[in-house]
C-alpha cells in the first residue's frame, strides 16, 4: 500500500513540473515578443467565431411566396418559415420573391432568355366554315294558280340556265278563262267607243280588272299584247327563268298537277357565294365587318380566295360556343360548290407597336399568368402579368414587363417549380448531397430534394416527342417499385446519345401531376 502511494505521488510531481516548465517558457517568449502570440491567438479565435456565426437576415415563406418575417413563424399549412442568413451558400437574393439558381443548374435545365420587344402583332383568327349560296341570289319559280305541267324545257337538276330561258309550260282552265274574259272586255271597249260615257266607263273597268288579274298571275306583257290584238286565247302559259344560274331543285314532272304557291323550280346564281364561318367566342371581338378574309378549300390546295366580312351574326351557338360570320366573295368558274368545307383566316393585325414576349415565356396557372424575369446571373423574379392580344408566336403584355427586360423562354416551368417548392427543395440533382450531409439540428427544418433518382435500362426512345421509356428499379424517394414507364426529357440533347438497351442513371422531377421530366442522364 505504501509503495503504491509513493509511486502515485511521484507521477503527480513529474506532471506538475512539466506543466510549470511549459507555462514559464511560453510566458517568457510572450514577454520577449511584446505579446505577439497572445494577440495572434485572439485574432484567430475571433476570425473562427465570425466564420462559424452567420447573420440572420429574415425568415421567408416556405412555399416561395413574397412573404417574410423577422421572427420564426408558421404558414397556414403548419410549415415552418425558412431562416435566411447573410453570406451563406443558400443566401437569398436581395428581394424576397427572387430565386437564385446556380449556373450548373441553368445549363442543365437548358434555360434561355429573350428580351421583351416592341412589335406590331399581325394576328390572324382561323375558323372552319362552309360554302352557302347567296340568299339574295336564290329564285323560286311557283305558279299562282292551279294547273298542270304540260311540257318541260329544262328537265335536269344542275342544268345552267340563262335569264328569260323557258323552263316549262302549264295548262290551267282558270288561266284560259281569265284570258277569254280579258279578250271579251277589250273587244267591248273597242265596240263602245261611240257609246255613252257611262257604258264605256263600265266596260273599261271590266277590261282593267281582267288585265290586272292576268298580271297578278305573272303573264308577260308580250303575251298580254298579243292577246289584246288577236283576241285568241293561249291554251298554255310558258314560265321563264328570272335570272341566270343553276337549277338547284326541280320538282316539276311532265303531266303533274300543281297547286297555287307550290315550288316547281329553284334557280341559284352562284357567281357570288357566301362562306359562313364559325368563329369561337373568345375571338369574335376581333372580327369586324369590312375586314378581309382568306378562304382555302381542300379541293383546291393551290388556290386562295379573298373575300370581305359583310355580317357578324347576333346569335351564338351554345353547342359549339361559336358565332357565325358571313364572308362574301366572287366565285369565278363556279369552283366553289355549296356545302363545301372551307378554312377561313381573318386578318386582325394591330396598328400600333406594343410590348410583347414569346408565348413560351408565359406560365398560365389558370388563375394568373406569370413571366420569369432574369435579374442577373442566376437570379430570376416571377411577375404576374396582364396579357392582351396574341399572334401565332407572341403575346402583348399590358403590364408587368417593360421593353428590354430579359424573360425566360425555355425551361421556365422548371424554374417556376423550383420557386414554388423551394421550402422542400435542396435543388435539382442534390439528392446525393442530401444523403451525405450532416444530420439536421432539432431547430433547423429538414429539406428534401426536389429531384428523384433512378437507375434502369432504356426500353425505347422517341426523339420527335422528346420521350424515353425506361425500365427502372425502385425509387425510394417516391416509394415506387421497379417498373417500366415513360418520361419526358427537359432537353432533346439528353436523348441524342442514348440507344435502347443502354444502362443509365437519371434524375427527374414532376412538372405537373403525372408528368415526370428527366433533367439529368448519366451512363
Amino acid at each position: 500500500m505504501k509503495q503504491g502511494a509513493g509511486i502515485a505521488l511521484g507521477v503527480i510531481a513529474v506532471a506538475l513540473a512539466t506543466g510549470g516548465g511549459y507555462w514559464l517558457g511560453q510566458r517568457g517568449i510572450a514577454s520577449r515578443s511584446g505579446g505577439a502570440v497572445t494577440e495572434a491567438t485572439a485574432v484567430g479565435a475571433s476570425a473562427s467565431a465570425a466564420k462559424v456565426e452567420k447573420k440572420l437576415l429574415y425568415y421567408r415563406n416556405p412555399m416561395g411566396l413574397p412573404d417574410t418575417s423577422p421572427t420564426p413563424k408558421k404558414d397556414p399549412m403548419g410549415m415552418d418559415y425558412i431562416a435566411v442568413y447573410a453570406g451563406g451558400a443558400d443566401e437569398e437574393p436581395a428581394s424576397a420573391n427572387q430565386l437564385r439558381i446556380s449556373t450548373q443548374k441553368i445549363q442543365k435545365l437548358g434555360v434561355r432568355t429573350e428580351a421583351a420587344q416592341l412589335r406590331t402583332l399581325d394576328r390572324s383568327v382561323r375558323a372552319a366554315g362552309r360554302i352557302e349560296p347567296d340568299e339574295r341570289r336564290l329564285f323560286t319559280i311557283a305558279a299562282k294558280f292551279e294547273g298542270y305541267v304540260e311540257r318541260l324545257h329544262v328537265n335536269v337538276t344542275g342544268q345552267p340556265v340563262a335569264k328569260g330561258q323557258p323552263l316549262f309550260e302549264v295548262y290551267s282552265p282558270e288561266l284560259v278563262s281569265a284570258q277569254r274574259e280579258y279578250a271579251i272586255a277589250a273587244q267591248g271597249v273597242e265596240a263602245l267607243k261611240e257609246a255613252g260615257s257611262q257604258a264605256q266607263s263600265g266596260m273599261q273597268q271590266l277590261a282593267q280588272s281582267s288585265l290586272l288579274r292576268l298580271k297578278n298571275w305573272d303573264i308577260s306583257d308580250e303575251q298580254i299584247k298579243a292577246l289584246s290584238k288577236s283576241g285568241a286565247t293561249q291554251r298554255t302559259l310558258t314560265f321563264r327563268s328570272p335570272a341566270s344560274g343553276i337549277v338547284m331543285e326541280k320538282k316539276a314532272v311532265q303531266g303533274m298537277r300543281f297547286m297555287p304557291g307550290e315550288m316547281l323550280y329553284q334557280v341559284a346564281d352562284l357567281s357570288r357565294i357566301w362562306v359562313v364561318a364559325d368563329v369561337f367566342e373568345q375571338d369574335i371581338g376581333l372580327v369586324k365587318s369590312g375586314a378581309k378574309a382568306k378562304v382555302r378549300i381542300n379541293a383546291y390546295p393551290d388556290k386562295e380566295f379573298t373575300g370581305t366580312v359583310t355580317y357578324v351574326y347576333p346569335t351564338l351557338k351554345a353547342e359549339t360556343r361559336s358565332v357565325p360570320v358571313r364572308v362574301e366573295l366572287a366565285n369565278p368558274g363556279l369552283l366553289l360548290k355549296p356545302a363545301m368545307f372551307a378554312q377561313v383566316e381573318f386578318a386582325v393585325g394591330a396598328k400600333a407597336k406594343v410590348v410583347t414576349v414569346p408565348l413560351s415565356a408565359v406560365i398560365d396557372s389558370g388563375t394568373r399568368q406569370i413571366v420569369l424575369i432574369q435579374q442577373g446571373e442566376g437570379r430570376f423574379e416571377p411577375r404576374s402579368v396582364l396579357l392582351g392580344s396574341r399572334s401565332d408566336d407572341h403575346v402583348e403584355v399590358l403590364s408587368g414587363v417593360k421593353e428590354g427586360e430579359q424573360v425566360v423562354v425555355a425551361a421556365n416551368f422548371l424554374i417556376d417549380a423550383e420557386s414554388n417548392l423551394k421550402a422542400a427543395v435542396g435543388g435539382f440533382g442534390d439528392a446525393g448531397k442530401a444523403a451525405t450531409a450532416p444530420a439536421a439540428t432539432a431547430s433547423a427544418p429538414v429539406l428534401k430534394a426536389a429531384g428523384h433518382q433512378a437507375e434502369g435500362t432504356v426500353d425505347s426512345i422517341d426523339l420527335k416527342d422528346g420521350t424515353i421509356t425506361l425500365n427502372h428499379g425502385p425509387v425510394a424517394s417516391l416509394k415506387w417499385p421497379a417498373m417500366t414507364m415513360e418520361f419526358k426529357a427537359a432537353n432533346a440533347s439528353l436523348l441524342k446519345d442514348l440507344k435502347p438497351g443502354a444502362r443509365i442513371a437519371v434524375e427527374f422531377v414532376e412538372r405537373q401531376p403525372g408528368e415526370w421530366v428527366i433533367t439529368s442522364v448519366k451512363k
